[in-house]
């Protein structure tokens, strides 16, 4: 999840160095007023996402597996608790105990 992480930022810096050059060339206008670190921002991020979507799909769904196996082993681990639960009150209404 990590690698993916950093590959997506990655990406993102990329495409920022990209914008910054292209809008000091002029290639693309600059922000009104103050506003033109935040038009590079934004700018970039409008471009990193689908790029990130189509260059970066196999790590994204290694990352995704990582994260259904663990989904899945926790949800093991909860349902086997939720058993061992029932099996010791199931084992004191058989000895007359209350639960």
């Amino acid at each position: 999840m990590l690698r993916y992480t950093l590959m997506r930022l990655g990406v993102f810096v990329g495409c920022l160095a990209a914008v910054w050059g292209l809008v000091r060339l002029g290639v693309f206008p600059r922000g009104l007023g103050d506003s033109n670190g935040m038009w590079i921002v934004l700018l970039s991020l409008l471009l990193s996402a689908p790029i990130s979507f189509v260059v970066l799909r196999k790590e994204r769904d290694r990352a995704s597996e990582t994260v259904v196996r663990r989904v899945d082993r926790i949800k093991a681990g909860l349902e086997s608790n939720r058993s061992q639960e029932d099996e010791a009150v199931d084992a004191a209404r058989a000895q007359g105990q209350p639960s």
